[in-house]
């Protein structure tokens, strides 16, 4: 039993983005943002309850519209079958599905009671003329992610596997939700979602109060609760039974279409999918209010919704949409007042304010222009991988199936090469044996944990060191966003050596932490390379497989106990990471004609590649970091 959709305290643009969805399935689904805990999930399983039934055949298992059934469902094909009204499906796709379980696969179970290419329907056909739903959609496998760009491209579920040719179509509303923290979305797929909206916790004590007083009511007695809020719950199917029917008569006039032409622009919008979808959520609004008449207000409304996510940014920019600059577009479009609009010239930005604070003997350094991202090739495999685009992951448990091979206990099932085999060693007396199974062989690619360890002292301030570090470590940050890896930082400067950001995917979080980095101090590398240990044993059962980063002249002068020799300590530390055979790459911060040359011995002690930050400023650079193998 789901809690009331009536009942959510708050949220008004979430529910309007989902009552949308449901005027207009068309749209293409509502992406939701935010952070645990703020009604994500809550509102998505809530909206099924208000939805005006569908019609359909008792046992159709690919949902078929009456009177144009699919061509592969039996169900269906019988004329004399019932039409019934139905609940609008709403399936959950988990993070953990195999795409045979998403596309349908072959049904073992009918082949062996005689049946011949017997389809078994997956998760997308039971999702036709209904909602797919994907809880934390931004860690979704990249093998998934592709099978549903593809479907929601064409409409269409294509399966050509296992000697199986099938097709049957699948639209569905796809509602995603996700926390920023654990990772950005794929463009591609972003750009799927209709509309997307940002939701965050209540900051009013008296909404907040509000909001856990109706939950504790509903996990009180959730049946007697429901009950009370029937008569909102019946008022909102109503207005959407409505909206449904006047949808196709609302109208929406050349000059507002230009109006959604000129936002689409001004806000640099390359996808004309923006432009399709604001028309179709601004006669989507006017249908929910009962208008014929699409008005700029509702123009207002859809650009809130359908550009934020579609909006040109760099990395680490956040989605999102100038509210001001909104507002003066709208006013531009209306009739022109009398007076001339006066420009506010105080609020104007001369650029972004270079960062010179004077604290206590630290300065905080911009960072340089980084150009283009620097590229990890990382030269080696992940024995325990998880979702990312960087190392290779072969005979992973999820992944792209490349080929079948015999096996007598397989944890992954290959269905048609088992049946074929036993097809081929006996045509007339058909039977499976262990002899005849397959195990499937998968490779993806997984993600990296990569580990900056970052010179913050006193020396880095020379020559403006730290603007350049600053810069290399957001060009390597630009790689690690795309390639979906994992991230933490550690800072070193003082006395001793600090984790800025645990084991994070928000590589937006590293980019801040590092922004903010003030320089200033002592050089305390033994305590970086001791953290870095204890960091990378903590994150071991993560599975992510380590790269370390680490940013340094190696003048280390700050020891470990008193009396120790700094320089000694960091190079036995550095030892112990190469044991554990930790792939590395030192970037050699150390400027001018005299240098040390502590940075290279550091890396040589690592095992690691040694570079400078005039190599790693090289256009078009791509870093290898090969691992060393693990001795038994």
């Amino acid at each position: 039993m789901h809690f009331p959709f009536s009942a959510i305290v708050g949220q008004p643009q979430l529910k309007t983005a989902l009552l949308l969805c449901a005027v207009d399935p068309s749209l293409g689904g509502v992406l939701i943002r935010g952070d645990k805990g703020t009604a994500k999930s809550t509102a998505a399983r809530a909206l099924t309850d208000i939805l005006p039934p569908i019609e359909r055949i008792a046992g159709c298992a690919f949902n078929c519209l009456p009177g144009i059934p699919c061509g592969h469902c039996e169900i269906c094909s019988d004329t004399s079958a019932a039409v019934q009204p139905a609940a609008v499906p709403f399936i959950t796709l988990p993070l953990g599905a195999t795409e045979d379980r998403v596309l349908g696969t072959l049904d073992l179970e009918r082949v062996l009671q005689g049946a011949k290419r017997a389809f078994q329907p997956g998760l997308l056909a039971a999702a036709h003329r209904g909602i797919l739903y994907i809880d934390e959609v931004n860690l979704l496998a990249d093998h998934l992610v592709d099978v549903l760009l593809d479907v929601a491209a064409m409409g269409v579920n294509s399966v050509q596997r296992e000697g199986l040719s099938v097709t049957h179509p699948a639209r569905f509303t796809l509602i995603g939700t996700m926390n920023l923290e654990e990772g950005d979305l794929r463009p591609q797929l972003l750009d799927r979602f209709g509309l997307m909206v940002e939701v965050t916790a209540p900051r009013e004590k008296t909404v907040r109060a509000e909001v856990v007083r109706r939950r504790i009511a509903f996990e009180a007695g959730p049946a007697d609760y429901v009950s009370a809020w029937a008569r909102q719950q019946d008022a909102l199917r109503v207005q959407l039974a409505a909206a449904q029917q006047l949808l196709p008569n609302v109208g929406l006039d050349d000059a507002l279409l230009d109006l959604i032409s000129h936002l689409c622009c001004e806000f640099d919008v390359a996808s004309l999918r923006a432009d399709i979808v604001m028309h179709k959520a601004s006669r989507a609004l006017a249908a929910l209010d009962g208008r014929l008449q699409v008005t700029p207000d509702d123009v207002r409304s859809a650009a809130q919704l359908a550009l934020p996510h579609r909006r040109r940014r760099k990395p680490f920019e956040q989605p999102g949409l100038d509210q001001d600059r909104l507002d003066e577009l709208m006013q531009q479009a209306s009739p022109p007042p009398e007076a001339e609009r006066e420009s506010d010239t105080s609020s104007e930005d001369d650029g972004p304010q270079q960062q010179r604070e004077q604290e206590a003997g630290q300065q905080v350094f911009a960072a340089a222009a980084s150009g283009t991202a620097r590229q990890i090739a990382v030269d080696t495999v992940s024995a325990h991988p998880i979702a990312g685009r960087r190392s290779e992951a072969p005979d992973a448990p999820r992944g792209r199936v490349v080929r079948a091979v015999p096996h007598d206990h397989p944890s992954s099932l290959a269905v048609g090469a088992t049946l074929r085999s036993a097809a081929l060693r006996n045509p007339v007396e058909f039977q499976v044996n262990k002899s005849d199974l397959h195990q499937q062989i998968r490779v993806s690619k997984s993600a990296n944990l990569i580990l900056f360890v970052v010179d913050a002292s006193g020396s880095m301030a020379a020559q403006r060191r730290m603007e350049a570090v600053k810069g290399a470590v957001l060009a390597l940050l630009t790689d690690a966003y795309q390639r979906r890896d994992e991230v933490a930082v550690i800072a070193f400067r003082g006395d001793a050596a600090a984790l800025l950001l645990a084991p994070t995917r928000s590589v937006d979080r590293a980019e801040q932490g590092l922004r903010e980095l003030p320089t200033g101090g002592r050089t305390p590398l033994p305590h970086a390379l001791q953290l870095a240990l204890q960091t990378l044993q903590q994150a071991d059962a993560n599975g992510a497989p380590p790269l370390l980063v680490l940013l340094t002249d190696g003048k280390a002068n700050v020891a470990l106990s008193d009396g120790g020799d700094p320089w000694r300590e960091t190079l036995a530390l550095a030892e112990l990471l190469a044991v554990r055979s930790v792939p590395a790459l030192v970037l050699d911060t150390e400027t001018g004609y005299l240098r040390l040359g502590r940075a290279a011995q550091l890396a040589q002690a690592l095992g690691a590649e040694c570079l400078t930050l005039e190599q790693l400023s090289a256009e078009n650079l791509a870093l290898t970091i090969r691992a060393r193998l693990k001795t038994a």
